[in-house]
């Protein structure tokens, strides 16, 4: 089952509801804040990190390529996150890694994975393990076993069949295993917070 880029860069607005989008507004950010481990931290323990919020604190850092925004929601990749935080972090690595660019003359997107892929054995282990660092932060957010298997076999298939010369490497830009795992990480907390 192939998905069209409209489908990827477009959200079904039937399947996703308000907290599913990318860029989180406000001046605080909402929920708990976690750690990299996905476990919860006491307010009262995090500091002058978080106290006296104000617009220039929290504002939109990204990154930008071809005129694609990849947005991590107003958070510091590298600090304690709120869920959504975490969420649209994975969203806008899995952009990277498989929507980054476009083919030139064509409609064709692909990303980091895509270049990192062609080079021969080394190129698919580097991809196979930033996949696989998906995963993780998906297990460290709460998912549970049954997403992260479904998450484990999308990487799986890409990385076996990503390991044929040529035709893996246009498979890995068709297949686009990351954005797959965070859409169906996102389905599954869209669900949990009814």
């Amino acid at each position: 089952m192939s998905m069209s880029n409209e489908e990827i860069l477009v959200p079904n607005p039937a399947r996703s509801g308000k907290n599913s989008r990318a860029h989180f507004g406000g001046t605080h950010p909402r929920g708990p804040i976690i750690d990299q481990d996905g476990r919860e931290i006491p307010e009262a323990s995090l500091g002058s990190q978080f106290q006296g919020f104000g617009s220039d604190d929290f504002r939109s850092e990204g990154f930008r390529f071809d005129g694609f925004r990849f947005d991590f929601g107003g958070a510091n990749p590298f600090r304690n996150l709120t869920r959504e935080q975490r969420l649209a972090r994975l969203d806008a690595i899995a952009k990277l890694l498989d929507i980054a660019f476009i083919l030139p003359g064509t409609k064709i997107r692909y990303g980091v994975d895509g270049i990192i892929g062609l080079i021969p054995v080394v190129g698919d282990l580097i991809a196979a393990a930033l996949s696989l660092w998906l995963v993780r932060e998906a297990r460290a957010l709460g998912a549970p076993w049954h997403i992260t298997a479904r998450m484990l076999g999308n990487v799986a298939i890409q990385g076996v069949v990503g390991a044929v010369p040529v035709a893996g490497d246009a498979f890995d830009v068709l297949f686009r295993a990351n954005i797959r795992n965070v859409r169906m990480l996102r389905r599954w907390m869209d669900k949990q917070a009814r």
